[in-house]
């Protein structure tokens, strides 16, 4: 399933509780990720899923929800 392997990429990025994470958490207000924690996440999501996420779709990506939505819609 693709929300355990986010959640799985968040918590190893940000070495936080993954029990805590569901689909409306907000990386910055709810796990104190830092816009460089975005962007490294978003690249481990790239790496992970073999997508390439344009700079202009990466701030619509602080929501776990909607990292998961553009995954699904991207995978090939």
């Amino acid at each position: 399933m693709v929300f355990d392997k986010v959640k799985e990429i968040i918590t190893d990025i940000l070495n936080c509780d993954g029990d805590s994470i569901t689909m409306d958490t907000d990386l910055l207000k709810d796990l104190d990720a830092d816009s460089l924690d975005a962007v490294e996440i978003v690249m481990a999501v790239e790496d992970t899923y073999d997508i390439v996420v344009p700079d202009e779709d990466v701030p619509g990506l602080t929501i776990v929800g909607n990292i998961v939505k553009y995954i699904e819609t991207h995978m090939e």
